[in-house]
């Protein structure tokens, strides 16, 4: 197995994580109210992952919530997007 080190590359390096749940909701016709009604989460914290911004860390607890209640699997939610630099990092 071909294992990459990233001690010394910058995000743009490594790729990133897109939260995908506002096209979610909008797919399923569910406002960030609602969907604060059904979590019982704070309004601020859906609409940051709503609009995929600041998210820095995930909520695994949140997005399980999510999940439920959207029907959908975390995959649906969260999706990696690799680099779009063409020359992979050194391998380990």
């Amino acid at each position: 197995m071909d294992l990459k080190s990233i001690i010394s590359y910058q995000t743009a390096e490594y790729g990133s994580i897109k939260v995908k749940l506002g096209e979610i909701m909008d797919q399923r016709g569910i406002t960030r109210n609602r969907l604060r009604t059904l979590t019982g989460v704070k309004y601020d914290v859906i609409d940051r992952y709503y609009k995929g911004q600041n998210v820095s860390l995930a909520d695994l607890d949140f997005l399980a919530k999510c999940c439920y209640v959207l029907d959908c699997s975390i995959s649906d939610l969260l999706e990696y997007q690799a680099p779009e630099n063409t020359e992979p990092p050194d391998s380990v």
